[in-house]
């Protein structure tokens, strides 16, 4: 699908969509807890719906009930591969799972997904007792269990989706498990995954994110649980606002522990006219500076940073570039290709990119089959000085379906 956007004064007020990391993760629990918990505003992109049939092929009941989903929990062995449509973390939180069973279980994809790496699966899941396969270090996985708890150490450094399978999956080890876990990267992620497995009633002992305790005693208890707004998909409404005129979002928790909740104190850097109040945050366009920030911890906030950075004046420079390379696509070139188009430069030097302040120009660019490069792309465009056409724009469903339909709610053409 070909999108085209116009530069456009941009004001309004919008419900943030709902958090795809914390509806995955809830979805997960509920299919795994005794009794039938309701999931409330999980929403329905991509990668929340190949969550829900991965669930179904575990053997958990699921049902629609208006917005909302029905999960009665129960998994079991699976009959046909789970497939994770293009979820990252769809593949490593749910292959954790699988490792819970005794006999192979295949979990495969499609798209990008089949082009990231899964070595790390195999890495941390062996010293668990766990056989796993993968084909050259990519999908399809095989995952063969039992995962045998104990004392491990896990290499923390490719990021934090993993781990949280393997969180996620401890209450079914054989025995107590203890994760000593080195250089973990995206800590606000394995919070985000605590909070929801206490949610569901099991508890996980935290030293300092270098040592986690899991007692193999516990059961994941049905609850009611809402998903909360999601701050991924909220940092490119704030960002449109900041830059072409007001826009006031609803539905975000002040005190979540979303990494991207960061693009506040991002904005406050740049100089962005911001106004926090009780369930809403409005930002509104007003001169901007060349900011600097580590995006380590949060590195899907790239993206809307960029756009950000390209109506600043003068440099900004965003750190930690390394979490970029496995993303749906290399963020890191498919950033620079696509604002290289429109005009902004950006140059790396080692683990930073550097982006200087300038004018959007038209021109016609490529998602890449990233939703997050196509959503940049058309932020950006919209304080430019022409149209900007979007190819393959419907790769906003992965994250954000409702996305261009929020656009043309606050303005734009």
């Amino acid at each position: 699908m070909k999108k085209k956007i116009l530069p456009s004064a941009v004001n309004g007020l919008l419900q943030a969509p709902p958090s795809k990391s914390v509806a995955q993760r809830a979805i997960a629990m509920a299919a795994m807890a005794d009794g039938v918990s309701e999931i409330i505003n999980p929403g329905n992109c991509d990668d929340v719906l190949a969550a829900i049939d991965v669930c179904k092929t575990l053997g958990a009941d699921i049902r629609r009930q208006g917005e909302d989903l029905l999960i009665r929990g129960g998994i079991r062995k699976p009959d046909s591969p789970l497939f994770c449509g293009e979820s990252g973390l769809g593949m490593r939180m749910f292959a954790g799972i699988a490792a819970s069973f005794t006999e192979n279980v295949i979990l495969t994809g499609t798209g990008s997904l089949l082009k990231r790496p899964m070595q790390v699966v195999v890495e941390s899941l062996k010293p668990l007792g766990v056989s796993c396969t993968t084909s050259e270090g990519y999908p399809p996985i095989g995952v063969k269990g039992p995962l045998k708890g104990g004392k491990v150490n896990i290499d923390g450094t490719s990021g934090s989706q993993v781990l949280t399978g393997i969180l996620m999956a401890s209450p079914y080890a054989m025995s107590d498990t203890l994760l000593t876990v080195n250089g973990l990267k995206s800590k606000p992620y394995i919070d985000l995954t605590l909070e929801v497995m206490h949610a569901f009633g099991v508890e996980v002992s935290n030293d300092n994110y270098a040592n986690f305790f899991i007692p193999n005693s516990q059961q994941y208890k049905a609850c009611r649980f809402r998903v909360e707004g999601d701050w991924s998909g909220a940092a490119f409404m704030l960002v449109a606002g900041a830059i072409a005129g007001k826009v006031t979002l609803t539905g975000l928790n002040p005190r979540s522990l979303q990494a991207d909740k960061k693009i506040v104190e991002v904005l406050k850097l740049a100089g962005a006219r911001l106004v926090q109040e009780s369930g809403k945050i409005t930002t509104e366009k007003t001169d901007m500076k060349g900011f600097t920030f580590d995006a380590t911890d949060c590195p899907d906030l790239f993206p809307p940073l960029v756009s950000l950075a390209a109506h600043c004046s003068g440099t900004s420079r965003i750190s930690g570039i390394h979490r970029l390379r496995t993303k749906e696509s290399d963020r890191a070139a498919s950033l620079m290709e696509t604002f290289g188009k429109m005009g902004i430069e950006i140059d790396l030097e080692g683990d930073c990119m550097i982006v200087e302040g300038g004018t959007i120009h038209p021109a016609e660019i490529h998602s890449h089959g990233d939703h997050r490069i196509a959503m940049a792309g058309a932020v950006a465009a919209l304080a430019g000085s022409g149209a900007i056409c979007i190819e393959g724009a419907e790769s906003v469903n992965k994250s954000y379906p409702g996305f261009f339909n929020d656009l043309a709610k606050i303005g734009t053409t």
